[in-house]
């Protein structure tokens, strides 16, 4: 359970650089992450405690974030799960797989907490430990997802993406740890907050959109396109397509379409929109 205080103006003080809490004359030794723009008081202070023992502390600033030079640029992202993105371009970013990096470890603190005595000193400290590994393995996917769609926002003017159902997906107990793990929801978000802050436009594909079975060639739909096919050629123009990137790359080619004519990609079932409009609930067709 993460314990979270917000603290107004009146509680506490920021002085040469340094945060006072109220009655107390000692500033706080905080390591920053980064520095405050100039010119810029925090009006708001969130002292957040984890369950790993972590102090954190946010500062809430009012600053006006200047748009980024506009670029030619578009990119349609398909999101998986042996590649955490394929971009229309072609490439490939792998997924870290942080969970699973830090599995065996893991499963050895849980171990070692469930020997302990409950209510013990002992059971406390293996606690931690496992509390401290479950933090180890979020501040690396986030710092893999900040830095990621950091990079997809500088560099392109347009992405799509689809409009993902992961509640729904990781009901699914064979695919939820790598889907969890990716965190597909947390990417989308950061790109939706991020494009709104720098001038960029993200638009959201209709989840029922037949990426995968589409050729980017011809148009054509296949009936059926199990996970298992990561390649297949259009059986009415004979393209050969690797799967992701098709995805891609048709996924771009609806974002594209949304937003010249505003119109839906599939006018009899499609609800395709832009970002931060209000989706359809469903569940996700395929990936």
């Amino acid at each position: 359970m993460v314990v979270v205080q917000n603290l107004l103006s009146s509680a506490f003080k920021f002085r040469d650089g340094q945060v006072y809490l109220a009655k107390s004359t000692q500033a706080l030794p905080i390591r920053w992450s980064r520095t405050l723009p100039d010119g810029c008081r925090p009006s708001t202070l969130s002292v957040k405690l984890a369950p790993s023992g972590r102090w954190s502390v946010s500062l809430l600033v009012d600053v006006e974030i200047e748009a980024l030079p506009k670029t030619d640029n578009q990119v349609g992202i398909d999101l998986g799960v042996t590649s955490l993105l394929t971009l229309s371009t072609g490439e490939k970013i792998a997924n870290p797989k942080g969970f699973k990096a830090k599995y065996r470890q893991l499963r050895r603190a849980q171990k070692s907490l469930s020997r302990k005595q409950k209510g013990s000193n002992n059971r406390h400290k293996a606690r931690l430990k496992v509390a401290k590994v479950h933090q180890e393995i979020t501040d690396a996917r986030k710092d893999n997802l900040h830095k990621l769609t950091t990079r997809l926002v500088r560099e392109n003017q347009t992405i799509a993406v689809e409009d993902l159902a992961v509640k729904n997906m990781i009901k699914n107990r064979k695919l939820a740890l790598a889907i969890s793990d990716a965190s597909w929801g947390e990417l989308v978000r950061q790109l939706d907050y991020k494009c709104d802050w720098y001038g960029r436009t993200l638009i959201k594909i209709d989840r029922w959109f037949p990426s995968s079975k589409r050729c980017g060639n011809c148009g054509h739909i296949v009936d059926k396109m199990p996970l298992n096919i990561r390649e297949w050629d259009c059986p009415n123009c004979g393209m050969h397509h690797d799967r992701d990137i098709n995805a891609a790359k048709n996924i771009l080619a609806a974002g594209l379409a949304v937003s010249v004519c505003g119109a839906t990609v599939r006018p009899e079932q499609s609800k395709s929109v832009k970002a931060g409009a209000k989706s359809p609930s469903g569940t996700e067709a395929e990936t």
